[in-house]
């Protein structure tokens, strides 16, 4: 399954081994998705729209929500969301993504989904979620003393987002696989008490690298640290020759003793596919002024493509594919909170379509 695998086993619970799935991922339905929050930037790009990519290239049933109720968990006013969310959508679209493969669509406008947080949410306790290692991390990152119930509720509602269309397999880093345990948690006692109706998700774990900022840091859109895929050649240049270096003339790749370099190279040799410490032979007595020549080349050659395919779309494109996305997933979620409904004794007729 290319370098992708199966996590098999966590915290001592037995997930479905690798064995129990196909070789390859034609039909294997995935779900994944991000946040309106700002332009996607290139720590993105390495991290997970290249893998969606391929998903899409194998055959992948992918769908990808663009989570727009999720704004709200840790902020108290969510900013230009029709400008956010339709950015997002160039951004998958100009990185690859095929609307007539992958579904696109929106939180907000399938609220069949959004219906499946209530019973999920009588399935878990208060105290699981307050234990949450990765609500307890959105927590501190925020900076506050405590938090709205739905960031409480956040790992219920991407229940709902994994189990509406009951995907297979979910793409995630460590740091969330708690949220796919409490996902496989709820799947597993609403079949014990309602009868079977869900399957259990695995986790898609793969080799996406970390990307530094500019300044060190993880690279992030709230630090400020960080390429959009949308930065012109000379917002790219301006920003490289910002970063941080050190004063030794001679480059070389040592991510432990010359962090700021290792960052330059690691991110000009992600740029070019080409291996880091090769860069830095290249660059070698030319100092730091010369490796951020290089690097600013080799960023701006790999956002041209991607900046080519985004100018020739619009906001409406944007709309139109949300459209369309939307359409598909409500009816996968229409028809799963039918199964939810008539499991649990709710379907009085009328108000759940199949």
């Amino acid at each position: 399954m290319t370098t992708l695998e199966i996590h098999n086993r966590h915290h001592g619970q037995d997930l479905p081994a690798h064995s129990d799935r196909p070789t390859g991922l034609e039909g294997v339905r995935v779900l994944t998705g991000d946040r309106p929050t700002g332009a996607l930037h290139l720590g993105h790009y390495f991290g997970t729209l290249a893998n969606r990519v391929r998903l899409q290239r194998e055959g992948a049933d992918l769908l990808v929500v663009v989570a727009d109720f999720q704004v709200i968990t840790d902020r108290d006013l969510p900013g230009d969301l029709h400008e956010l969310t339709t950015g997002l959508v160039l951004d998958y679209l100009s990185c690859g993504l095929d609307p007539d493969s992958t579904t696109i669509f929106a939180h907000s406008s399938v609220p069949a989904l959004n219906q499946l947080v209530l019973p999920f949410l009588s399935l878990v306790s208060t105290s699981e979620l307050d234990r949450n290692p990765t609500v307890k991390e959105e927590i501190r990152l925020a900076g506050r003393s405590s938090v709205n119930g739905l960031m409480l509720a956040y790992p219920v509602h991407q229940a709902a987002d994994i189990l509406f269309c009951k995907a297979e397999l979910v793409p995630v880093g460590k740091d969330q696989l708690p949220h796919l345990e409490l996902t496989r948690a709820i799947a597993r006692r609403f079949n014990e008490r309602y009868g079977p109706v869900f399957g259990l998700p695995d986790a898609l774990l793969g080799e996406a690298p970390v990307l530094a900022g500019l300044d060190g840091r993880k690279m992030s859109k709230s630090l400020g640290n960080a390429i959009a895929l949308t930065d012109d050649p000379d917002v790219v240049a301006a920003k490289v020759r910002g970063a941080r270096t050190d004063s030794d003339r001679r480059i070389t790749f040592d991510p432990a003793g010359r962090p700021e370099i290792a960052t330059l190279l690691t991110l000009a040799g992600l740029c070019r596919g080409q291996d880091p410490a090769a860069i830095a032979a290249e660059v070698g007595d030319g100092g730091a002024a010369q490796l951020k020549r290089v690097v600013t080349a080799a960023v701006n050659d790999f956002l041209a493509p991607i900046r080519e395919r985004r100018s020739e779309l619009s906001r409406v494109d944007a709309r139109d594919i949300l459209a369309r996305g939307s359409e598909r997933a409500d009816a996968i979620a229409a028809t799963t909170l039918a199964e939810v409904t008539e499991a649990m004794g709710m379907n009085y007729g009328g108000s759940h379509r199949p």
